[in-house]
């Protein structure tokens, strides 16, 4: 038995993530939009919601995607430290891009990508930086994990730098902000799993939040205890304001908030929020030395080791 992961593997698995992730909404979001069916009191907002699941219904019998913009795809990689891939990891980005190139024709994903000035378009959503791959690392398993997301990349995002003296005053006053204008100017289909970035530098605080909006799944609180107790604080406050569904009046904005942190500047209280919207497109696929692949819809991006605090 090979202890390297085939790079065919890596790019049919790609394939398959990129597929499933435009298809199918993952089981935690769409249980809870059951839930807030249930629950909202806008005769509207529940009409809305309804069409929501009946629209997914009819993606997953017709096997097309379930938004016609099918947002920006991008990949998370997780090796375990023993993993190995035929080629190495050049080789896998470059079936990374591969498998964006196919599918982008195949099942078909609209070509959102351009180049920012001349508007280039490759028609495959590959470019320059594009898709983008991120990375991180698990000790000891012999595995890789890929995880596709396909988040749009026009609104449902904002970042503002507070400070200490702001506290959780300050926080929530942003996130409501963020919130209003989301809904009232139509930044992102709601509802959505609403990702918030505290602390770390500018990059650091972006990243954390659109990972803590994309990779989470629903229901699944911080493991810290002050932090989960303000997630689901935002999330009833965020269904509070009378904006619900794809900004009509109602109670179903925020599925689900989701906070990750970082540690910062001693005079910084840096922090971000992310829509991610009604269509919450993420698919994994474990890959082992054996061939064999594992596909699920948590990412299980955020491990005790990613959230590792000490030296070691």
């Amino acid at each position: 038995m090979s202890d390297i992961i085939a790079i065919d593997r890596v790019e049919g698995a790609a394939a398959e993530i990129m597929r499933r992730a435009s298809i199918q909404i993952p089981r935690d979001y769409k249980d809870g939009i059951k839930v807030m069916v249930e629950e909202e009191t806008s005769e509207l907002g529940r009409f809305v919601l309804q069409s929501m699941l009946e629209n997914w219904e009819a993606a997953e019998d017709d096997q097309r995607p379930m938004c016609a913009d099918t947002g920006l795809p991008r990949y998370y990689v997780k090796a375990g430290n023993e993993a190995r891939v035929e080629g190495g990891f050049v080789a896998l980005e470059a079936a990374l891009r591969r498998a964006t190139a196919e599918t982008t024709q195949s099942i078909p994903l609209r070509p959102n990508r351009v180049h920012p000035l001349s508007r280039v378009d490759h028609n495959n959503n590959v470019g320059i930086h594009a898709p983008e791959i991120q990375y991180a690392f698990e000790p000891d398993g012999d595995w890789l994990d890929i995880t596709t997301v396909h988040k749009g990349g026009l609104f449902g995002t904002d970042y503002r730098m507070l400070f200490p003296g702001d506290g959780i005053d300050g926080i929530k006053r942003f996130f409501l902000d963020v919130m209003l204008q989301h809904g009232r100017r139509g930044l992102a289909c709601q509802p959505a799993i609403v990702g918030i970035g505290l602390g770390g530098g500018k990059d650091t605080c972006m990243r954390l939040g659109k990972e803590a909006a994309c990779l989470r799944i629903v229901g699944e609180p911080n493991p810290d205890p002050e932090i989960a107790a303000l997630e689901a604080e935002l999330t009833v406050l965020g269904n509070e304001i009378g904006l619900g569904p794809m900004g009509y009046a109602g109670r179903s904005m925020v599925i689900d908030c989701h906070i990750e942190v970082g540690f910062t500047h001693t005079g910084a209280m840096p922090m971000s929020v992310h829509s991610f919207c009604l269509s919450s497109r993420r698919a994994t696929a474990r890959l082992f030395p054996s061939g064999e692949v594992e596909y699920r819809t948590d990412p299980q991006w955020f491990t005790p080791f990613y959230r590792r605090e000490g030296v070691q």
